[in-house]
């Protein structure tokens, strides 16, 4: 007997062991599906339409994109072991690999973090436009990512109860599924509350809200919505063109090398692999070699 898509989804989130923050991950993840196929009964689903359908989410970052195709090859692959398919039309379907064009990087990249005076000038430019209610928004935005290094996705995701304002800190369920606690600084918590009081739409639950233009409908911040207004903020300073929200997670990284055990630091980074973070410590024994060197450059000059 065929099962539609929807239906298929339905028991694919009552599995036993999801947590209720997974159960919410996969529901946006695979919400716009259902509203394009959720009547299609599942054996209908041909690989050239979830090929289209994945094709059609390219305004997603490459790692987010690889994430949507994960979660609905798990699905396909929960209806083969239910019975209901025979086998996975997307079996093979390669993952995305970053494109450079969009200034996304692989985890062998280097990596790419704001010095100290690019961050005095966005900090400015929030600073300077913070009346204006997405601006605040995204200065918020901003702070919490550079203070607590967490991932874009995982603070969009956030809802407001989740956060504990007085001890300022918050929990993310990062990648493998793995919870960590993320903590931030007093100035974040500042204009966290700003935001709240002034600029958040209290009609809905997540942390970080967006009043839709046309119907009006208030919705969780998306990461295309917050892009654009990051690249309004700063596409016309020279200084900090063509930097990512995700640099702010390695600028928090790179800070905090040498303040604290690397160990610790992979806890508050949410790495699985200890090598990942030690990528840090290959970025600051870099940067101290070319501020010694410009030292010893000036030196020199004042010596002749």
């Amino acid at each position: 007997m065929s099962i539609f898509l929807a239906n298929l989804t339905t028991k694919f989130l009552e599995r036993t062991g999801l947590s209720p923050k997974t159960i919410r991950s996969y529901e946006s993840t695979l919400l716009p599906l259902l509203e394009l196929y959720g009547r299609t009964p599942i054996e209908q689903l041909t690989r050239q339409q979830l090929e289209q359908y994945l094709n059609n989410l390219n305004h997603l970052s490459y790692s987010t994109y690889n994430r949507h195709q994960a979660i609905l090859q798990s699905l396909l692959n929960f209806a083969i072991e239910q019975g209901d398919l025979v086998s996975n039309p997307l079996t093979k379907l390669k993952l995305r690999k970053p494109d450079r064009t969009k200034q996304e990087y692989g985890s062998d990249e280097p990596i790419r973090y704001l010095m100290p005076e690019q961050l005095i000038t966005l900090y400015s430019l929030l600073k300077e436009n913070s009346y204006n209610p997405q601006i605040s928004r995204l200065q918020t935005l901003v702070l919490l990512l550079h203070r607590t290094g967490a991932r874009i996705a995982e603070v969009l995701f956030l809802d407001l109860e989740q956060l504990n304002l007085t001890a300022r800190k918050f929990q993310v369920i990062g990648k493998g599924n793995k919870q960590r606690w993320c903590f931030y600084s007093e100035d974040a918590a500042s204009v966290l509350e700003n935001y709240i009081k002034y600029y958040r739409h209290s009609s809905h639950s997540a942390l970080f809200t967006a009043q839709q233009p046309l119907t009006k409908e208030i919705s969780r911040l998306s990461y295309r919505t917050a892009y654009r207004d990051w690249s309004g903020l700063i596409g016309k300073e020279q200084s900090l063109k063509d930097l990512r929200l995700h640099d702010l997670r390695h600028t928090f990284a790179t800070e905090r090398v040498g303040l604290m055990g690397i160990e610790e630091l992979r806890a508050l980074m949410g790495h699985e692999n200890i090598q990942t973070t030690l990528r840090y410590q290959k970025v600051t024994s870099s940067r101290a070699e070319e501020v010694a060197k410009k030292a010893l450059e000036v030196l020199i000059k004042q010596g002749d």
